[in-house]
């Protein structure tokens, strides 16, 4: 990622360095494959909107695992509720009109939860706010997130970051 200011992220259910609790692993882990609640402050000025996303670089894939994209949040938008990831047509109700939910890894406009496989040791879910310039980014709702991330790269003020753990077996 481009280098560039951050502003305060925060949450209710995850913390920065700490594991994920079982709701935000997928059904398959042992979880509840929930979105976590998210709430921002302090990004710049001429912020226009936002976006979130959730990436797993240590997934044994050679590119990592997208878990969830939203794009498009109003800059009136300062949070998330739990739960927002869910799937449907504009990403789940507890979303803004206009944002947008892209297909995550599955395919699925959702949040997947995590479920790291066997053997692959500690993963890092990285949930970022991007901060834009823009009103709206022009992304093919079809897109895969890493599309977006090129998409709206320039458009990047400030991020704001929490990094959750997980691993094989965490969710009993």
């Amino acid at each position: 990622m481009r280098r560039v200011p951050s502003f305060s992220l925060r949450s209710t259910d995850i913390q920065d360095g700490e594991p994920l609790p079982a709701e935000q692993f997928a059904a398959a882990a042992g979880g509840s494959n929930r979105s976590p609640q998210l709430s921002w402050e302090g990004f710049p000025d001429g912020t226009r909107s936002f976006a979130v996303t959730c990436f797993d670089p240590d997934a044994p894939t050679g590119s990592g695992f997208w878990h969830w994209a939203v794009a498009n949040l109003p800059l009136s938008t300062r949070e998330l509720a739990a739960g927002a990831g869910e799937a449907g047509a504009s990403g789940g109700e507890l979303l803004p009109a206009g944002a947008l939910t892209l297909p995550n890894e599955r395919r699925q406009r959702a949040y997947a939860g995590a479920a790291p496989p066997r053997g692959t040791g500690v993963h890092h879910y990285w949930f970022v706010v991007h901060a834009l310039d823009v009103d709206h980014v022009d992304v093919d709702p079809d897109a895969t997130p890493a599309v977006l991330g090129f998409t709206m790269r320039d458009a990047v003020l400030a991020r704001a970051i929490i990094v959750a753990t997980g691993e094989f077996g965490q969710v009993n």
